[in-house]
C-alpha cells in the first residue's frame, strides 16, 4: 500500500483570448502537487504559461513541462506524421519556453511529460523515444519523464538513466494489457467511482480492466486531466479519499 503518492494535472490549455480552464486551474491546484503546463503548439502562449507558472509557485506546487505535436486546432490529440528529428526539436522548443518562465519565478522544471497523440506516439515508436530520450539526456539528464510504465519510452529513459515517473490515469479506462485507452472524450464520469478507483491503485496496485479483468499496475503519480467534464468534483473526491485513508499527496520531487 502506498503511503504518499503525487498528483500531477494538465493546465495553462487556454490561447489567447480563449482562457479555457483558468478557474478550473486555480480549483484544482488546490489539490495537486505536480501540474504540466501546456507550452505553446496543443494549447497555451506565452501570457497563459506565464500565469500558470506564477499561480504553482505561490501554492507551492512542482511545475513540468507538457509539449505536445503542433496542433492548436486538434488540441494535441491527432497524430501528425513527422519525423523524429522534428519531433524532437518541437519537444525541446517547447521545454526551453516552460522552463525560462520557471527561471523568471524562481521555480525548478520539476519534470518533462508529453501531451496527448504524442504521449502515446512516444509510448509505441522506438525510433522517437530513444531520439528523445538522447535529445533529454544532452539539455537535462537529471530531469524525470512522465510514462507509462514498460511503454517504449520507459524502456528507452531506463536504458539511459534518464530518471522516469511512472503515471496512474484516474479519468481513463484500462485495457486488459494495462494500457490506457486512448480517447478524446471520456464522456461525464461518476466522482465517487474514480475515487474508488484511484484509492484501490494506491491501497492493491491494480486496476480494474475495460474487459472486466483486474490488472497490475506500478506508479509514483496519478494523473487526473483539468479538461475532463466535472473535473473539478473528481478532483475534490480523490483528494478526499486519499486525505481519507492516511495517503500523503506530496510532489515526487519532495
Amino acid at each position: 500500500m502506498k503511503t504518499r503518492v503525487d498528483i500531477n494535472c494538465d493546465m495553462s490549455e487556454g490561447f489567447g483570448a480563449w482562457m479555457f480552464g483558468d478557474d478550473t486551474d486555480a480549483k484544482m491546484m488546490r489539490f495537486v502537487s505536480s501540474i504540466n503546463v501546456a507550452a505553446g503548439f496543443h494549447a497555451g502562449d506565452p501570457s497563459t504559461i506565464a500565469r500558470s507558472v506564477r499561480l504553482a509557485k505561490e501554492q507551492g506546487v512542482g511545475v513540468g513541462v507538457h509539449p505536445g505535436f503542433r496542433d492548436l486546432v486538434g488540441f494535441g490529440r491527432r497524430h501528425i506524421d513527422a519525423t523524429s528529428t522534428e519531433l524532437v526539436a518541437d519537444c525541446l522548443y517547447q521545454l526551453g519556453a516552460v522552463r525560462e518562465f520557471a527561471r523568471l519565478n524562481g521555480t525548478p522544471l520539476q519534470h518533462f511529460k508529453l501531451h496527448g497523440a504524442l504521449y502515446m506516439h512516444a509510448a509505441r515508436d522506438e525510433e522517437f523515444a530513444t531520439a528523445l530520450v538522447d535529445g533529454l539526456q544532452t539539455v537535462d539528464a537529471e530531469l524525470p519523464i512522465l510514462v507509462m510504465d514498460g511503454t517504449v519510452i520507459h524502456r528507452a529513459a531506463q536504458e539511459r538513466d534518464q530518471p522516469v515517473v511512472r503515471e496512474f490515469y484516474a479519468d481513463r479506462d484500462y485495457g486488459p494489457d494495462g494500457t490506457i485507452v486512448f480517447t478524446r472524450d471520456v464522456g461525464m464520469l461518476d466522482p465517487d467511482r474514480v475515487a474508488a478507483k484511484v484509492l484501490q491503485a494506491c491501497q492493491q496496485r491494480t486496476v480494474g480492466a475495460v474487459d472486466g479483468s483486474t490488472v497490475g499496475i506500478e506508479f509514483e503519480s496519478v494523473c487526473l486531466h483539468s479538461d475532463t467534464r466535472g473535473a473539478v468534483e473528481l478532483m475534490t473526491r480523490t483528494r478526499h479519499a486519499l486525505d481519507d485513508a492516511g495517503i500523503e499527496v506530496i510532489s515526487f520531487a519532495t
